[in-house]
């Protein structure tokens, strides 16, 4: 038998199992082929099965017990707080994924692990519609590791999440467990071991960074709130959305109960495209450049860290020996790179920035190399770089793998380096000014260094 949750598709379940008697009390409801489907438009709906009994009601969704259809044995799911039945938590289920089994001991993979609970804000956008199949397919986490997907959209791209989940749901991916929908981030984010943080306001034209910062500031506290109060107690944050620096201490400040050094802003993306220009002008492929360290702020005042980085090895600046092209090219080339790509074809990075979230969570999950580290937007507390504390600031990491970091302690700052990391911690100190009514502080005012830097993506 399988446990189903979720409001019944009107006729849908009758139709599919003549033993299940369905009664709707008021709601408008469409037809579907997906049992279990939320597809009420408004109001509310109460379902009464008669059948091996209700297991219960969650948000606004039915659980109950459908007939088997097989010869396994499945249990009815056990009831957490508030009558939610435990395994679809976050949201609202969606179609096939309101389906649990209950498999013999036998049938179930030996290797699989307990599953990953993985919330995306954002997640009916250009970003998550990349990332979010890679997650599923077992490339981010392994093969051996089930996930849930809790899903964060908002009420005007609901429509576009339930595309998502339905081509998720058509994909057939063995290691996606679940698929929770929903735009309240309390009910997403429940449980959540991993929150990735995609969802963002753009800027608009003749927006003000100060107007960006306070319009996204807002998201993101309101998301760290909630983080804070339905989120696991060890739930890694990856903020993405712009300026995601700054976001991220919006999200950190409002989340005191949650470890801050669990909270991260992507400049992965920083990194892997200085990887790329060094080895285009060393003639070398992308895996032999290493040491690769982005500074600071994501914005094109980043530090792009030629000095300590390596080629097969051997310092960059002895492989490379162009230190006018090393610093009037390369560098500005990174900074500028996800506004030199809009002008090429008209839209910010998608595919790449997704493939740098999922290289992100990799770096995190696995031991980092010997010798080597990765960039991340980290909490600056007890750095060892003389950077301000208090802000989230790129600085080059290592982990153990098992989601953790620590700070690679041994760079060489010249003063080229260091005279570029203090004005991207200057703009990081402005931003945090500029935001202090979201962080608990008084006295914030928005004075931006050199009026308005831009962000990689704009123009």
């Amino acid at each position: 038998m399988a446990a189903v949750a979720g409001n019944l598709g009107a006729v849908a379940g009758a139709s599919l199992n003549s033993n299940v008697l369905v009664k709707l009390d008021g709601g408008s409801v469409s037809s579907s082929a997906f049992l279990g489907r939320k597809l009420a438009t408004g109001g509310s709906i109460k379902a009464n099965v008669k059948h091996q009994g209700v297991v219960g009601k969650r948000r606004g969704v039915v659980a109950y017990v459908a007939p088997s259809t097989t010869e396994k044995s499945v249990n009815e799911p056990k009831k957490a707080a508030g009558g939610i039945a435990e395994g679809q938590k976050g949201g609202q289920c969606f179609g096939v994924f309101c389906v649990t089994y209950d498999l013999k001991e036998g049938e179930r993979p030996k290797t699989w692990r307990k599953t990953v609970r993985i919330a995306v804000s954002g997640a009916a956008g250009m970003i998550a519609n990349h990332l979010l199949f890679k997650l599923a397919s077992g490339e981010v986490f392994g093969q051996d590791q089930p996930i849930a997907l809790n899903l964060l959209g908002s009420e005007r791209s609901r429509d576009a999440l339930e595309g998502v989940a339905m081509e998720l749901e058509d994909s057939l991916f063995p290691l996606l467990r679940e698929v929770n929908i929903g735009i309240e981030p309390e009910e997403v984010f429940a449980d959540a071991d991993w929150a990735l943080l995609i969802g963002a306001k753009p800027r608009g034209p003749g927006m003000e960074r100060a107007d960006l910062l306070d319009l996204n500031g807002q998201i993101f506290a309101n998301q760290g709130k909630a983080l804070n109060k339905v989120a696991s107690p060890d739930v890694k944050v990856l903020v993405v959305g712009n300026p995601c620096n700054t976001n991220a201490l919006i999200a950190l400040k409002n989340a005191p109960r949650l470890n801050p050094r669990n909270f991260h802003a992507l400049t992965r993306l920083d990194e892997n495209r200085a990887k790329c220009q060094l080895a285009l002008k060393a003639g070398v492929f992308y895996d032999n450049v290493s040491n690769m360290t982005i500074w600071g702020n994501h914005s094109t005042t980043q530090v792009p860290d030629f000095l300590n980085a390596k080629i097969h090895g051997a310092r960059v600046v002895d492989v490379i020996q162009d230190e006018k092209w090393l610093k009037e090219e390369f560098t500005p080339r990174v900074q500028k790179r996800g506004g030199a790509l809009i002008q090429k074809w008209g839209r910010s990075s998608a595919a790449s920035t997704a493939v740098s979230i999922a290289d992100a969570i990799k770096s995190l999950i696995t031991p980092t190399p010997e010798g080597d580290w990765f960039s991340s937007g980290v909490y600056t507390n007890g750095n060892p770089y003389g950077i301000a504390e208090d802000i989230i600031y790129s600085m080059p990491c290592r982990s153990a793998g098992d989601g953790s970091w620590e700070l690679v302690t041994d760079c060489e700052i010249n003063d080229y380096l260091r005279e570029r990391m203090k004005k991207s911690e200057d703009e990081l100190l402005a931003e945090k000014k500029c935001v202090a009514h979201l962080i608990g502080q008084e006295n914030g005012y928005c004075d931006l260094p050199e009026g308005d830097t831009m962000l990689p993506g704009e123009l």
